[in-house]
């Protein structure tokens, strides 16, 4: 599925700055995986004396938004005293770049774990992100994210719905098993929080509930393609027609721009999930 940048995420990343590894770092990040498809290395120097970022440099294996992110913050720390520094949020990241799509916003946070990591190795504290303590639960086996990381995401950030949390860990957007654990945590953060999940359409109640028929299903996966998948394809010329559902199976054909396209299979992969999201983690969507 195709997404739209900001200008100034397109120029850090084409160009990106501070690109690399600071000598004599006395403060270092490390987070993700390069196995589940992100990882950051942050290096700082910072003066012990005046507490000042130095200098920072990154590197990453990601994508451009992930670089983006990245180098943004770099360009925000550096100059900074370790204390203002540790007050930057993911949000103040993609603020800087002109915001980032929903579906990146992950790197965002990645960004700003890396960050504590470095702060707190500057330190000589252990940092909170990382995920090999006895207390932390790996919910997502597919990207290793844990409870904790979650609760923090939906925390920070107000989320209330599966999709928003894969939007900012991952968590959830491999082989959907944990959804309902993802679910449960999103209800006890949120209710701790004294905040009401976002009201659901009657057909997302139910199917919740595990209730949904044959025909409310099948209206519920023609409502997700038009108010959901089409407008987000036709925004870059591409589109889709609903051929067939088979049950659980949903046969689509791609048009426009996206017939042919050599990102399809990704396309494809992508309203599998927002089905899936929407409708029923059963959902297997087909190209026709």
């Amino acid at each position: 599925m195709a997404w739209e940048y900001t200008d100034k995420v397109k120029e850090y990343y084409r160009k990106p700055k501070n690109v690399g590894e600071v000598e004599n770092p006395n403060g270092i990040g490390e987070v993700g995986s390069i196995t589940c498809g992100d990882a950051l290395r942050l290096t700082l120097k910072v003066d012990p004396e005046t507490e000042k970022i130095q200098d920072a440099k990154f590197q990453t294996f990601g994508c451009g938004s992930a670089i983006a992110s990245s180098s943004a913050l770099t360009e925000m720390i550096i100059g900074k005293t370790v204390a203002e520094a540790e007050k930057i949020t993911n949000q103040d990241i993609v603020d800087f770049l002109g915001g980032l799509p929903a579906q990146k916003m992950h790197c965002s946070v990645m960004g700003r774990e890396a960050l504590e990591a470095a702060i707190a190795d500057y330190r000589g504290e252990k940092s909170e992100n990382r995920a090999d303590t006895d207390e932390d639960e790996v919910v997502c086996h597919c990207f290793g994210v844990t409870d904790k990381k979650i609760e923090r995401a939906v925390m920070e950030n107000d989320l209330s719905t599966i999709e928003e949390v894969m939007n900012y860990t991952k968590a959830g957007g491999g082989c959907t098993s944990c959804h309902e654990q993802i679910e449960e945590i999103i209800h006890k953060v949120r209710e701790k929080k004294g905040l009401d999940r976002k009201k659901r359409a009657p057909e997302a109640e139910e199917k919740k509930k595990g209730k949904l028929t044959n025909l409310q299903k099948i209206k519920l996966i023609e409502k997700t393609i038009e108010q959901e998948i089409r407008p987000e394809l036709q925004k870059d010329g591409g589109d889709i027609e609903l051929i067939d559902i088979d049950g659980n199976r949903v046969i689509v054909a791609f048009k426009g721009m996206c017939r042919g396209c050599k990102s399809a299979g990704l396309t494809l992969n992508g309203i599998q999930n927002k089905l899936r999201e929407m409708v029923t983690p059963e959902i297997e969507v087909e190209s026709a």
